[in-house]
């Protein structure tokens, strides 16, 4: 399975003034040290995760005389300066492979902003550079980790709600937030490193793409669960006047004992939808053992599936809990539509001020989740923050008047753990005393020294660091 769009040529997986970066540095600069961070953004923690997906896919095979070859027309047509013999060093002293070293905290931990999550040094004098022109590639590990961040956040806020208001709230986490987002992505590695990335933290997902990611990068079998469900085709292509026999249809099919299925019931009118299920399929449903999900698709979020609820209870009935509060029986419901961080936490506070349990409803999520972020959500960056010249490593930073925030790092860094009060500090390397370092090597010279198991990511990001 290949999940990249384009070639596999290393060479042009960059931005095009990159090429004529080699021979802009001071005469004399021999190593170069840049690192990674989010600066800030709309979350106080990131999750970092994706870093080694994105290595086993474009770093992991060595580049080729050819790769060179096409480089070389490619950039001399585009108007850019090459440096061929930089590339061919490459390839007759190392294989093709590249001479660099990243380090990184775990994929899974949980870090707060304005700290290094990764770095990456040069290891051969004659390819320093390397380390800037990687930047494009490897900067984009923003992604995953952002998507990693919201949907780390969002199971917090559930949570929270579980707790409050369920007899059972760890019992349930792990499939309250569903990927709905294949659909709604730019591309399909998007959809890949995206719908892996909310997998972190749930188990809940229809993004096929992800669950292959999830075995080919990460080592694991099955990330992700889903269960039988409608869409609006194969409700409407029956006909309105067939509404009822479309919903019996879907019982007949998947309503067995002890299994779940999800139907979306507002393609003509959701309360009248909501009388068959309580009315004409009723008994059907209680009778089968299976637990009904029922699918409001439209209208404001925090209004409908309050009202939802209140129709099926009436219809279907509900217990009340040890905490006080209303769990359905028989049926469920999910809600898909104007799903964001912001309503949930509206969908959840309604409910509970209402009376129900956060047992009653799981969340579907698409755009929210894998679209509506960008670079600047969490304010990720990579910067050079050290160079070595004539043997002698100097500080690299920049410090613009015109806007403080972006400010950068100095030194060789990594991320520290005080072990006194077990704060996660950024630090230079050679001031380290009473510190316990949170980054490994996971890369070097072309092979992944450090390989990380998708399992111990999740149970990783189940920690507050």
């Amino acid at each position: 399975m290949t999940l990249s769009f384009f070639n596999h040529n290393l060479i042009l997986n960059t931005d095009s003034y990159k090429s004529s970066h080699w021979e802009q540095y001071h005469p004399g600069t021999q190593a170069m040290f840049s690192y990674i961070e989010s600066r800030g953004g709309a979350y106080p923690e990131t999750v970092f995760f994706g870093l080694q997906a994105i290595l086993k896919e474009y770093l992991s095979r060595p580049i080729t005389l050819d790769n060179i070859e096409e480089a070389k027309e490619f950039f001399q047509t585009h108007g850019e300066p090459f440096n061929e013999q930089g590339w061919l060093h490459i390839l007759n002293t190392y294989g093709g492979y590249l001479p660099l070293r990243i380090r990184a905290v775990p994929e899974g931990s949980v870090v707060s902003v304005k700290n290094v999550l990764m770095t990456v040094e040069s290891l051969d004098p004659a390819t320093f550079w390397l380390v800037s022109y990687l930047e494009t590639l490897l900067l984009r590990v923003w992604y995953p980790t952002t998507v990693a961040t919201i949907s780390w956040h969002i199971r917090q806020s559930i949570q929270s709600y579980l707790d409050d208001t369920s007899d059972h709230p760890h019992d349930q986490i792990a499939f309250k937030l569903h990927d709905f987002g294949a659909r709604g992505v730019s591309s399909t590695e998007s959809s890949a490193l995206g719908g892996l990335a909310h997998l972190v933290n749930f188990k809940g997902s229809d993004t096929v793409m992800a669950l292959l990611a999830a075995r080919r990068y990460y080592n694991e079998p099955m990330a992700g669960f889903s269960i039988p469900a409608a869409e609006h085709s194969t409700i409407t292509s029956w006909g309105r006047n067939l509404e009822t026999e479309a919903y019996a249809n879907m019982l007949r099919l998947f309503a067995k004992p002890g299994a779940l299925l999800a139907v979306v019931s507002d393609s003509y009118d959701l309360f009248n939808a909501l009388e068959i299920w309580g009315t004409q399929l009723k008994q059907q449903i209680i009778d089968s053992g299976a637990t009904l999900v029922i699918r409001p698709d439209s209208g404001n979020p925090t209004e409908i599936v309050l009202a939802t609820l209140q129709k099926l209870e009436s219809y279907f009935g509900c217990t009340v809990n040890q905490k006080g509060y209303k769990v359905l029986e028989h049926v469920r419901v999910i809600q898909g539509d104007g799903v964001n961080p912001v309503s949930i936490v509206a969908i959840l506070d309604v409910m509970k001020a209402n009376g129900f349990s956060a047992d009653n409803v799981t969340f579907g999520m698409g755009g929210g989740l894998l679209q509506q972020l960008n670079r600047d959500t969490q304010a990720f960056a990579m910067k050079c923050s050290a160079v070595q010249i004539n043997n002698a490593w100097v500080d690299v930073y920049k410090d613009p008047v015109t806007d403080p925030t972006k400010a950068s790092k100095r030194g060789r860094l990594s991320l520290y753990r005080n072990l006194t009060t077990n704060k996660l500090e950024t630090r230079r390397i050679n001031e380290i005393k009473g510190y316990e370092d949170m980054m490994v090597t996971v890369w070097e010279n072309g092979q992944l020294v450090k390989e990380w198991n998708f399992s111990e990511i999740r149970k990783r990001a189940e920690i507050t660091i």
